[in-house]
């Protein structure tokens, strides 16, 4: 196997945004109440999922056993919509994880739900780290490196 770039490497100043910006969605995630640090962690393993991203899904459902999140939990993630283990929350932060990262623009009636359900700063917030998760999975992507390496 052709052995990739050290993407740290090669561009720290554009890396350092990226850990910057999830830094700063960590803190927003835990003191914004609408959010919390669990809908990060599925929004970040279900945009994975979606993108198919081995080395995100190995980290993220890593860090989401060590913040205390349930196996059951995770494994059902993949069908969210069949299992009674998310909230109501989950499910929107889920649903619209999944819209965007299909592309579909967000009508003004789905907006309004989100925002009456989120606030204006959970709202950008999570639209901000969908946009992110599904960065560093495209990052992941060109640069493959070993799953399990962050360790």
């Amino acid at each position: 196997m052709l052995k990739r770039i050290n993407y740290f490497a090669a561009a720290p100043q554009a890396i350092e945004l990226l850990l910057k910006q999830e830094e700063i969605l960590g803190k927003q995630f835990e003191e914004i109440p609408s959010l919390g640090k669990t809908i990060l962690e599925l929004v970040k393993l279900r945009v994975s999922q979606i993108n198919q991203c081995a080395f995100c899904l190995d980290m993220h459902s890593t860090q989401a056993l060590e913040m205390g999140e349930t196996h059951e939990r995770m494994i059902a993630l993949n069908a969210w919509r069949d299992s009674p283990l998310f909230s109501q929350q989950e499910r929107q932060a889920l649903a619209l994880s999944e819209h965007l990262i299909a592309g579909y623009s967000v009508e003004d009636e789905y907006y309004e739900e989100m925002l009456a359900s989120f606030g204006e700063s959970g709202l950008t917030y999570l639209t901000i780290a969908i946009n992110a998760i599904s960065s560093w999975n495209r990052v992941v992507k060109v640069f493959k490196p070993e799953v399990g390496s962050f360790r």
